[in-house]
């Protein structure tokens, strides 16, 4: 499979990949009819999707079964009115139906929007009336429902909602019923072109309303370089990336890259995430590769590794977040496993990596995936030296790369600011070593200058977060007339630490930093919390915490 839209399938440097990474992009290319169905017919017995539960219900789906039952929704949605152009929300939480529902919505040109169970009513009728949400299919959770079911009086361009079950209420259709009486599945003449928006997410930034991010039909192609050369995954691999369907992550390494690959996507359904049963199931499926933010990895190290056989378990890659150089090295030393990182956005696909024939540095994201044109500028747009931030750009002079998204729907005001004169601009600060290897500051409003230094959020948090009293924390800068800005911390104590709070615990917290980074950058103001603010998907908004201050 790999082969239709790569001209080489292996690489061995980077100075390899740069030179003779070349992905085709066939007209009209549909992710449903030219890899799905594609893989349906050359290997219709092949695992596609291995999917469990915490109730220890298993299905596995081969791809034979996903080219029927995706086309039996595809029928399904048809008649319910869906057609091309269509936006349609997806709250499926980790059930298979998304699977089926994502690849019915390519097969006939409507748009997917994958959301999380999380959104209140408010949340809903906001998305619903910002793009014009003809459709609703969710998880059939009575509390996901009654939100749903809250938000349609104010939702009136939704004409149809859908439950996978399993509670199918009044005025909700089944989705099962549904697929299992669908007449039979006539292809759309003509589903797609290129360009036409086939994938939309709403992005719970930091600051203001989310944005409404589109992709087109070719964005599952720029994936082939985060599933093949970041996850480092073949034919005979079983993947597994924790995340959650609503959010972009799962895209990134439950679908497209993965199923191009010809990897097995691995899925576990539940509702608690917890550690032991994470890596009971690595141990218990023989997981052979690993996708999780540092979140995640944090938890695993805190845990007994060595009661749990990890011996399938042969790679494993780190994004959503800065990485701490003490998890690396921490997991490595547990497992044998060097984590290797990668960044990206909403609005991209892989951007910044560290692939498996480099060497990680730890807390480095690695360097560019040569499908784009990354670089670092100064904010007077000229090009930050090595070892000097910058904000991570993406020139588009010689065309829209594959991955980088469309527009912002909606919003061109938006999008220009963001994407103007052939550059997007991503809004994270970085820094670029003599190796070529970029490291994360943090995003270009929360870098803190005091004093003319330029203090980056995470350079902080990360020297923070090596002392066992700190669960959490946000750095932000706080203003002083002397300084400009000073650094504050505000953290979120260990139970064991909670009865400490005081300022024996904030020197103690301040020399720590003092030893672990740069005396500069310690916090010269300490705030404890119960919890810092955040948004939806969980990151935190700085923003709220300087606005408090600012008061």
């Amino acid at each position: 499979m790999l082969e239709r839209f790569v001209e080489q399938t292996t690489f061995v440097s980077q100075e390899d990949f740069i030179k003779h990474l070349k992905i085709k992009t066939p007209e009209n290319f549909n992710f449903g009819y030219d890899v799905v169905d594609a893989w349906a017919k050359e290997d219709p017995n092949k695992i596609a999707l291995c999917w469990t539960n915490d109730h220890d219900a298993h299905i596995d789906f081969t791809f034979a079964d996903m080219k029927r039952y995706t086309d039996q929704t595809a029928s399904y949605f048809q008649s319910l009115g869906i057609g091309h152009g269509d936006m349609v929300m997806l709250i499926l939480k980790r059930r298979y139906e998304f699977w089926f529902s994502i690849i019915a919505l390519h097969k006939i040109g409507a748009v997917a929007i994958p959301a999380t169970h999380l959104l209140t009513k408010k949340d809903i009728v906001y998305r619903t009336n910002a793009a014009d949400i003809k459709m609703i299919v969710c998880d059939g959770e009575e509390i996901i429902l009654k939100h749903i079911a809250d938000s349609l009086a104010d939702s009136p361009s939704v004409t149809k909602v859908v439950s996978v079950g399993p509670i199918i209420p009044e005025g909700f259709d089944d989705f099962h019923k549904g697929i299992d009486n669908a007449a039979p599945f006539v292809r759309p003449t003509h589903p797609n072109n290129n360009e036409d928006i086939s994938l939309m997410y709403f992005t719970s930034g930091t600051t203001g309303n989310p944005k409404m991010v589109a992709h087109d039909f070719t964005y599952p192609l720029g994936h082939i370089v985060t599933g093949c050369f970041w996850h480092n995954l073949h034919e005979g691999s079983l993947h597994l990336t924790i995340a959650d369907t609503g959010w972009g992550k799962a895209v990134w390494g439950k679908l497209y890259g993965q199923w191009i690959a010809g990897a097995t996507v691995f899925v576990y359904d539940h509702e608690k995430f917890t550690p032991a049963d994470m890596l009971q199931k690595i141990q218990d499926y023989h997981i052979t590769s690993l996708c999780a933010p540092p979140t995640i990895f944090r938890f695993l190290i805190r845990e007994d590794l060595a009661k749990y056989d990890l011996s399938s378990l042969k790679y494993c890659t780190i994004a959503g977040e800065a990485l701490n150089p003490a998890v690396f090295d921490t997991f490595y030393k547990l497992t044998g496993i060097k984590l290797m990182e990668g960044f990206g956005q909403t609005e991209t696909t892989l951007t910044v990596a560290t692939f498996p024939w480099m060497e990680p540095k730890p807390g480095s994201m690695g360097v560019p995936n040569p499908q784009y044109d990354v670089d670092l500028l100064r904010p007077d747009g000229t090009r930050a030296e090595d070892g000097e931030q910058g904000q991570i750009v993406i020139h588009t002079n010689h065309g829209k790369p594959l991955g980088l998204f469309k527009e912002y729907y909606r919003d061109a005001e938006l999008t220009h600011d963001a994407w103007h004169n052939d550059i997007y601009y991503t809004g994270d600060v970085a820094w670029r070593d003599e190796d070529g290897y970029y490291w994360f500051v943090g995003r270009a409003d929360d870098v803190i200058k005091s004093s003319g230094y330029r203090i980056g959020p995470f350079e902080v948090e990360s020297a923070l977060m090596t002392h066992p009293a700190v669960v959490e924390c946000a750095i932000t800068g706080v203003p002083d007339e002397i300084r400009g800005q000073i650094v504050k911390a505000t953290i979120v104590l260990s139970k064991e630490y909670k009865d400490k709070a005081g300022e024996a615990l904030i020197k103690e917290l301040q020399d720590h930093v003092k030893r672990t980074t740069a005396p500069y950058k310690y916090p010269r103001v300490v705030e404890f919390v119960d919890e810092l603010p955040k948004t939806i998907s969980g990151k935190i908004r700085r923003v709220d915490i300087r606005n408090k201050d600012n008061k």
